[in-house]
This record gives structure tokens, sequence and C-alpha cells, in this order.
């Protein structure tokens, strides 16, 4: 019998949320947005969310299965979160999307939201908390990064060209540490 523990369930969702980071991404999913002409908020929620839940339950046996270690995957993952960074400060393109529709998979759905950090945190969260409870949580968490990516427009407007301009710089260097620090923690250099 499945018992949800409103503790657990607080814990893994704020974990989730601190590691998701929809927050600090809103620069980067208005810079896509911008690129793309819109953003797929239903459809990117969904990945996000079948994402998380499919590592949640076979994340170490798919690894395996290929012949990755979670320490490949999360730098694989530093390495795209590096590139939009770079993105980010210098203003360059390095992703050419031919289809506008794709970005609301890769680079927003994955990496970004649910990428090597949020994966490896699902992993250990496993040998922690309950399942049951951290599948409350990936949802709660999947509904936050719904309502965020639904209202991009409106974020746009509040912060106007400006203000995207500066926190598009201000993210993009954050991001690029964050990226950096994935790499470091995952190689043994």
């Amino acid at each position: 019998m499945l018992s949800f523990d409103p503790k657990q369930i607080v814990s893994v969702t704020m974990i989730l949320f601190a590691i998701i980071d929809i927050l600090g991404a809103i620069p980067v999913i208005i810079e896509l947005r911008q690129r793309a002409g819109h953003i797929q908020s239903e459809k990117a929620s969904i990945v996000v969310l079948v994402l998380m839940v499919i590592f949640l339950f076979v994340g170490d046996e798919l690894l395996n299965v290929i012949g990755l270690d979670v320490a490949s995957f999360a730098i694989a993952g530093s390495l795209v979160i590096f590139i939009i960074a770079m993105e980010m400060i210098l203003g360059i393109r390095f992703f050419k999307e031919e289809m506008p529709e794709a970005v609301s998979i890769v680079p927003l759905a994955f990496p970004l939201i649910a990428g090597a950090g949020t994966m490896t945190t699902l992993l250990s969260l496993k040998s922690q908390y309950q399942t049951q409870n951290i599948l409350v949580g990936i949802i709660v968490n999947t509904v936050f990064v719904y309502l965020v990516l639904k209202n991009v427009k409106w974020l746009e407007r509040l912060f106007g060209k400006t203000g995207i301009m500066v926190l598009r710089k201000a993210f993009g260097i954050i991001l690029l540490a964050i990226a950096i620090k994935l790499f470091r923690t995952n190689t043994h250099l």
C-alpha cells in the first residue's frame, strides 16, 4: 500500500525546484522563444515529465545498457549548457535550428530543464525517499515549469527589451558557471 509523506513530498519538491531552477532559466526561455517564434509549453512540459519519470525508474539501467555512466551523461549536458551560455553572453548563435518547433524539446526540455543535474538528482533521491513521494515532487515541478513556459510572453513584456538584454548577459554568466561546475564535478582532473 502506498503512503504519501507530506514532509518527503515537500523536501523532494524543493530539491527538484532548486535543481531545475526554472525561474533562473527565464532569460534563456525568452531567448529561445524569440529565436523560435514560440515555445510549445504543453509539449515541453510533457517531455520534461516523461523524461524525469523514465529516468527515475530506469535511469541507471538505461545508462548501463548504452554503456554510459552518470558522470559522462552529466559532462555531455554541461557542454550543451556551456554553448547556450556562450550564445547568451556573446550574442552568437551556435544552435541553428532548422525546425523552430524542436526548440521546445532540445535544448529547452532537455538538457536545460530536465538535464543532467536533474537526472543525477533523481537517482540520488531514490536512495533517500519513497518513489511515490518523488513522483508527486516531479508532478508539482512540472506544473510550475508549465506555468512559467505558458506565461513567457507576459514575462518578456514585464522585463522589456533592456531588462531582457541585461538578464540574458547576467544569466549567461551564471549558466556558464553552472556548466563549468557540472563539468568539473564529473571529471576527475
